[in-house]
């Protein structure tokens, strides 16, 4: 699928003109003082010690106001990205541990639409995670996120210093949210490895657009989600870290012909044919704050083993929930992690293309997690399927297993609608942890076991005989010493959709 395209502010506009007539080299400017909003994180310990981390985090720099440094007519003086007004103009908020994504801010210059960040080691290095044999977790409020919009989470193979030391022209580096990638490829950068993307450009808007050059690499989507669906996908990549790509290698025009899988192996739980898993008061209610936790599970449960399951839980009102059983004709019920056994069944069933087993699976993905990778945290709507491909049907024509992902209408989620209807969304992730298997979350336990269970789905019907629920005092992990913040709180495409999906 394809990244949304981006609205930047109108001011903007005027240098747009100075990126489109070749400025080569990415510039820092002086107009407003970057500073990184704080946004503690916390590192946990076997038993379930957790000690905060004085973290920080930046804006990526496509959405930064991009001015002309001077009246010198040579180009690659010309763009410079500036500092940024986080709340004022972006809708940026961070408090304690929580960050909370406005989706639209009206500001001085017109509107700010969506936004993405990263999670800063210092004010000029991205934190890197290396999470095998980890978990990672979050709490997050999606109860304000409808139909059409996106929050995501996501570990992307970007270089620490947002390729600062490698290309010498990115004079601007992490500090200023430069080095995006991933497994999308995508286009509508205005600067990859330090250089404007302004070749072969072509406006898909006044604002926004794609040039020759994409910018690749592998992706963790630990989160995709609104308070309807939610979907956790990996997408390998043959490459290794942040690469530039042209043409066939970032695939285009055709979807599969690049160095990266753009489907992923997805777990959407409504997919999956339980659709009363997630959502507004389900299993996992979604009017609700909640907690998500993945893990990463390896070969010889080791950080250098080869990742062999990724693993989901969710804890709400202190009870942990097993995430939701496959309930798909040609998928095992057993299945409700991903593994390569998942992935095989799933492809065979829905009559996917084998991409994700075509770029190295599970193997290549966990290669890449072992490498390291950059948090993404960010809110977004999707001008290329209108978000359908997670939250609705998709293809919208389809009637088979595998199309129906959740029960938003096939005409929601477009772009002018929403960014109106919808203006004040929002989002709010807190209380992120990383630490061994068990060390991040605690709750009691609850077992749920269906007597029966479909073994074909429609949006409309659902088939389950008889199901019983019990739960019990034994703590799911050893009490952890986080607090959790006062109140709850891609461009980014999840694992399907988009240009070139069917």
């Amino acid at each position: 699928m394809s990244r949304p395209s981006k609205i930047f502010r109108p001011a903007a506009l005027a240098t747009l003109a100075a990126f489109l007539a070749g400025a080569l080299a990415q510039q820092v400017g002086t107009n407003t003082a970057e500073t990184h909003p704080a946004l503690t994180w916390y590192k946990c310990a076997a038993g379930g010690t957790c000690t905060a981390q004085a973290g920080k985090i930046t804006l990526d720099a496509n959405w930064r106001w991009l001015h002309n440094t001077s009246s010198t007519t040579t180009c690659a003086q010309q763009c410079a990205l500036d500092g940024a007004d986080y709340s004022g103009t972006y809708g940026i908020t961070t408090s304690g541990n929580a960050l909370t994504l406005k989706f639209v801010t009206p500001n001085s210059n017109g509107k700010n639409v969506g936004s993405r960040v990263y999670l800063m080691a210092d004010d000029n290095n991205y934190e890197i995670f290396k999470v095998l044999n980890q978990e990672f977790t979050f709490d997050v409020d999606v109860s304000q996120l409808p139909c059409g919009l996106n929050g995501a989470v996501y570990f992307s193979e970007m270089d620490a210093d947002g390729g600062l030391s490698k290309y010498t022209n990115n004079k601007a580096g992490a500090k200023y949210g430069t080095g995006y990638c991933d497994s999308q490829c995508p286009r509508d950068l205005k600067f990859i490895n330090g250089e404007c993307n302004s070749a072969g450009w072509t406006g898909t808007s006044t604002n926004s657009g794609t040039g020759n050059y994409g910018s690749c690499c592998s992706e963790m989507d630990i989160w995709e989600a609104n308070s309807i669906s939610g979907a956790y996908t990996p997408h390998p990549c043959d490459v290794t870290g942040q690469t530039r790509c042209t043409g066939d290698a970032c695939g285009s025009p055709s979807r599969y012909s690049g160095v990266c899988d753009p489907d992923g192996c997805d777990f959407n739980s409504y997919r999956q044919g339980d659709h009363d898993f997630y959502g507004p008061g389900k299993t996992v209610d979604t009017t609700k704050k909640f907690t998500v936790v993945t893990q990463f599970i390896t070969s010889d449960n080791t950080a250098t083993g080869t990742l062999t399951e990724i693993k989901r839980y969710y804890v709400q009102n202190g009870v942990v929930i097993a995430n939701s059983s496959s309930k798909i004709s040609g998928i095992s019920t057993s299945f409700n992690s991903i593994t390569g056994a998942y992935c095989d069944q799933q492809k065979a069933a829905f009559g996917d293309t084998t991409s994700f087993q075509n770029h190295g699976g599970l193997t290549t993905m966990g290669q890449s997690l072992n490498r390291g990778g950059v948090l993404v945290l960010s809110v977004w709507d999707h001008y290329a399927v209108n978000m359908l491909w997670l939250d609705s049907t998709y293809p919208t024509d389809c009637t088979k297993d595998g199309c129906y992902r959740g029960t938003c209408a096939t005409t929601s989620g477009v772009p002018a609608d929403v960014e109106v209807t919808a203006a004040s969304a929002t989002v709010t992730y807190s209380n992120i942890r990383v630490g061994p298997i068990g060390s991040t979350f605690s709750g009691t336990t609850s077992t749920t076991t269906t007597t029966t269970s479909k073994t074909s789905t429609t949006p409309s019907t659902t088939s389950k005989t008889s199901s019983t629920t019990t739960s019990s005092t034994t703590s799911k992990t050893s009490s952890t010493t986080t607090t959790t913040a006062s109140g709850a709180t891609q461009t980014h495409y999840g694992q399907c959709g988009g240009i070139g999906y069917t």
